[in-house]
């Protein structure tokens, strides 16, 4: 018996195998970025309200040690003095300036929401230390603008901005398969561009 049912048209299939995969990426693509996309929406709003959320006075500490004068000649051991104020004082961070004039040194230790800055006297061997540890929402807006973060986390947030971007554009391909939602979609999405630059034409000086 002959069955009367006609072959799917060709482009008919690769609509809905395209339809298929851009909801499958789309989905996915969001399920894989939804913490670093909510961390950066969130550190979105403590960046530009801090006070909303209880953003604290940095907390400063001050102390002072020495050297012996014989670790401060010629040939100064940077990784040496660096790691022995680090294990003295807990200092966090990364050594992001390690300065040596004729008459002393400039050592900088800098972390997200984090600052120690030492300075050593070459001819005494003594130093003096000043620590500026901020709270979590510093913490959190040096994060989102990857302020002394490390490469890794610039890496991260490198890959998260691609994330958001391909979640947008598989967002908008989906939105291209469903007929009864298209037009009214697309007058959104180009009145929602508009809205964009238009506040920042109008309003940014």
């Amino acid at each position: 018996m002959k069955s009367d049912a006609k072959p799917a048209h060709p482009g008919k299939k690769w609509y809905a195998a395209s339809a298929k995969w851009t909801r499958w990426l789309h989905t996915y693509l969001s399920m894989i970025s939804f913490a670093t996309l909510l961390f950066f929406a969130v550190t979105g709003l403590t960046l530009n309200h801090p006070t909303w959320f209880g953003a604290s006075e940095p907390v400063i500490r001050d102390d002072s040690g020495s050297f012996p004068t014989s670790a401060l000649g010629e040939d100064i051991d940077k990784l040496a003095i660096a790691e022995e104020l680090r294990a003295t004082h807990k200092l966090k961070g990364k050594v992001s300036e390690f300065e040596v004039t004729d008459f002393d040194c400039m050592v900088v230790f800098k972390g997200p929401g984090y600052a120690a800055d030492i300075f050593i006297d070459r001819e005494t061997g003594k130093y003096t230390l000043t620590e500026t540890a901020s709270g979590v929402v510093a913490i959190m807006n040096d994060l989102h603008k990857g302020r002394d973060s490390g490469s890794e986390w610039s890496v991260l947030i490198d890959v998260s901005a691609i994330l958001l971007v391909l979640v947008s554009i598989t967002g908008l391909i989906l939105l291209l398969f469903l007929k009864r939602t298209r037009t009214p979609g697309l007058i959104v999405t180009v009145v929602g561009t508009v809205l964009l630059v238009a506040v920042w034409v109008i309003w940014v000086p």
